[in-house]
């Protein structure tokens, strides 16, 4: 067995491991954690409410798991930021959060103002979108973390391997993972080809190890966080949950074009900045085609990864949650 599939069978997991929430939570004070549960927004009214009702009935009232839930908004222009507070959930406009540090428009700049405006512990990032939202989306990601010390940072994966009837069903991630980011972890970072949804939008992680990494505010993010993190921790700090099932809308392939080029970008700067590859500078213009009138029209779309440094360097936060600067030598 390589070493690859010992991490694999050691630090993947089912969210049925973690039935029982009463021990879960009785861990989590036992070590005195406080966990805050972040729903980045934009024009959710259909499904926030659903998800804040369950998370708050059952993972603050039932099993008080969760010391916060809130929602961090890009600016959304249907009622979701109301419906979110008449279901009892924290709201914040990530625009008025550190505004003195400007507005960038994307959804890893909502993560990422996130560290400073929440106040737990770990934060357990969760897509607002889910049809099917279950509890399972929330303790399926944090166990990991409350009960081993070890563990930093918990993906989140929705197939599984299985084997039925003679055959294996093929597992893993959408289509911009098995096109673009598998491959490219494949060249370039064999380890975290172990990760089998790379691109998940849910993820639980310890604020020490947040506050010490690059948020790009696009598309790169999870991308960005899986090699700066496995850069600075190694593979061993990773642990990942089969949430079973996830039920959401599909983007149309030029959407996908475009986060695959978001993308790209951001895995050239980690890459070039680790040593990995010596690409210099790259376009920023992705052309596409379209049909207009029956005939074949390019479109350029300018998309520049832009990116937030490690929260850490930020005074504000450094007062606010009584942190130090550490001095690289």
């Amino acid at each position: 067995m390589t070493d690859l599939q010992k991490w694999i069978q050691s630090n993947t997991y089912h969210h049925s491991q973690f039935w029982d929430l009463k021990k879960l939570v009785e861990e989590k004070e036992r070590q005195g954690l406080t966990v805050s549960l972040c729903l980045p927004t934009l024009n959710e009214e259909k499904t926030i409410g659903k998800e804040i009702i369950l998370f708050r009935s059952e993972l603050v009232n039932r099993y008080p798991l969760l010391d916060e839930i809130a929602v961090i908004d890009s600016g959304s222009e249907d009622k979701t930021l109301e419906v979110a507070r008449n279901f009892g959930a924290d709201t914040y406009l990530a625009s008025e959060i550190l505004p003195h540090l400007g507005e960038k428009k994307g959804k890893g700049e909502n993560l990422w103002k996130a560290i400073y405006q929440l106040k737990g512990d770990i934060i357990i990032y969760v897509d607002a979108d889910i049809s099917n939202i279950h509890p399972r989306f929330v303790y399926g990601l944090v166990a990991p973390l409350i009960y081993r010390e070890s563990v930093k940072y918990v993906k989140a994966f929705y197939d599984r391997p299985l084997a039925f009837s003679g055959d294996v069903r093929a597992s893993g991630g959408g289509r911009v993972t098995e096109i673009l980011v598998r491959p490219l972890f494949s060249l370039f970072f064999p380890e975290l080809t172990a990760m089998i949804q790379p691109l998940s939008g849910e993820y639980a992680v310890r604020r020490e190890v947040l506050e010490q990494i690059n948020f790009p505010v696009g598309y790169g993010v999870e991308t960005s966080h899986l090699i700066d993190v496995h850069h600075k921790f190694g593979l061993e700090a990773f642990a990942q949950t089969d949430l079973d099932k996830r039920v959401h809308e599909n983007q149309p392939t030029q959407a996908l074009g475009k986060m695959s080029f978001g993308i790209l970008q951001t895995f050239i700067k980690r890459a070039k900045a680790l040593g990995v590859i010596d690409k210099a500078d790259h376009e920023t213009v992705l052309r596409q085609f379209q049909v207009k009138n029956e005939q074949h029209e390019q479109i350029e779309i300018e998309l520049m990864e832009d990116e937030r440094p490690p929260m850490i360097e930020v005074e504000e936060y450094r007062n606010k949650f009584n942190r130090k600067l550490k001095k690289v030598k």
